[in-house]
């Protein structure tokens, strides 16, 4: 069924403004600014709180009511008639350590100059509109992301994350409860519930819009991932007195399984996503034979047979590389792929068109808090360009008038879904 944006619901996006929203996006930017232009805003640090604070005082200021529940999910509410289920949006406000000024920050500025411009119209809506902050969706600090998400769509328990720790042994409890205790005015609620709809506007952070010159993408779902931990044992040695035949050489091991990876990874297509994105060598000494490495795997598909069979053979390939050296592969995270359902990728297409946007079908291969929440209530996402594809780095750049017609799109796509039925 393909559902039309209302006249209200156009009449709302019309009232978006693109100078307030960028205005807010240049504001988010200082909070964690670096030097080269770009974002170091990690979950649960000073600067990531800071930016909650002025998130928290921008809805303050009209008159929306700000919540947050044990997983620091934080709720900014625009309240709507009845009691009927809302509608959510949102993103994150964390970056990557040496990220950009929009990554996850426009989706949740945009959810709030959303409610701002249906408020400006002056739209009674029959049902509450959320905008929601995730916590660490990028993993950059306490991995792996998305803890917010998963704990609160029931993916993950909570108590799962809190003895995770990061490079400077900080568990992620201690972090979450320091964050919680600085927010102790806002009202408490509970880890998770059950939305009407969700949507997430985001950057593609991928080079196809701007290389097909089109406005905004409908993303039709997320490609699956598994992520993986192994751990590399071998033997210390004298680098110039141990004999190479007799070693038992961690990283020379792990070089041997990444090369095996690579092989059983090997895709003519080019479909799958195989990434060694951290690796650890101890001692890490230039004249000792290395005795333990860790190293991380990030494998995604969006073909769950293809995920299962390729995921489930890593164990075994690792295992038979590193000999004579032992491994450990622990698989840390997982989610299969998944479809956004049609009626909510045709609206966003049928609204972007009726505000005179060029719009296409994209999926996304990047993961998104939406993973989660869709397996909760019928789920979304709208892509603006981002200008070469850049994202996760400093040089991350979206045009302001793309970013508006996304924050446009969104609004009429959620007018419409507050206007519908149950």
């Amino acid at each position: 069924m393909t559902v039309r944006p209302s006249e209200r619901a156009l009449k709302a996006a019309a009232a978006v403004s693109e100078e307030r929203l960028w205005a807010r996006l240049m504001e988010m930017a200082r909070y964690g600014a670096r030097p080269d232009g770009g974002v170091c805003r990690q979950a649960l640090t000073p600067e990531d709180r800071a930016a909650r604070r002025v998130f928290v005082e921008r809805a303050r200021e009209r008159g929306y009511a700000v919540s947050v529940d044990p997983a620091a999910n934080l709720f900014v509410r625009r309240d709507g008639g009845g009691n009927r289920s809302a509608i959510l949006t949102g993103s994150h406000m964390d970056s990557q350590p040496a990220g950009g000024r929009f990554d996850g920050i426009y989706g949740v500025l945009a959810g709030l100059e959303a409610i701002d411009a249906i408020g400006d119209a002056g739209i009674a809506l029959p049902r509450p509109i959320e905008v929601v902050a995730w916590t660490n969706e990028e993993g950059g600090r306490f991995a792996p992301g998305a803890m917010g998400s998963m704990a609160w769509s029931g993916h993950t328990p909570l108590e799962a994350f809190h003895d995770v720790t990061d490079a400077d042994g900080t568990r992620f409890v201690d972090a979450l409860e320091e964050t919680l205790a600085a927010e102790a005015d806002l009202d408490r609620r509970p880890l998770g519930g059950r939305p009407h709809a969700y949507l997430e506007a985001h950057i593609e952070q991928g080079p196809v819009l701007e290389r097909d010159g089109v406005d905004l993408a409908a993303v039709t779902g997320i490609q699956g991932w598994r992520w993986f931990r192994v751990e590399v044992t071998g033997r210390g040695a004298h680098a110039g007195t141990t004999p190479l035949a007799g070693r038992r050489d961690a990283l020379q091991a792990a070089v041997r399984a990444i090369e095996a990876l690579n092989r059983l990874m090997a895709d003519p297509d080019d479909v799958v996503r195989f990434t060694v994105g951290r690796m650890v060598v101890e001692p890490n000494s230039p004249n000792t034979v290395p005795e333990r490495v860790v190293f991380t795997i990030d494998f995604r598909h969006p073909d769950l047979d293809a995920l299962t069979r390729l995921g489930d053979r890593i164990p075994e390939v690792v295992a038979g590389a590193v000999r004579p050296c032992e491994a450990e592969v622990v698989e840390t995270t997982a989610n299969p792929p998944n479809r956004f359902p049609e009626t909510i990728v045709s609206l966003v297409e049928q609204c972007a068109r009726a505000l005179g946007h060029s719009v296409t079908r994209l999926p996304s291969g990047a993961f998104h808090d939406a993973s989660f929440v869709a397996s909760v209530c019928p789920t979304g996402m709208i892509f603006v360009p981002c200008r070469d594809g850049i994202s996760h780095h400093p040089d991350e750049y979206a045009e302001p008038h793309h970013l508006a017609a996304g924050a446009r799109t969104l609004t009429a796509a959620l007018v419409t879904l507050a206007e519908g039925d149950d």
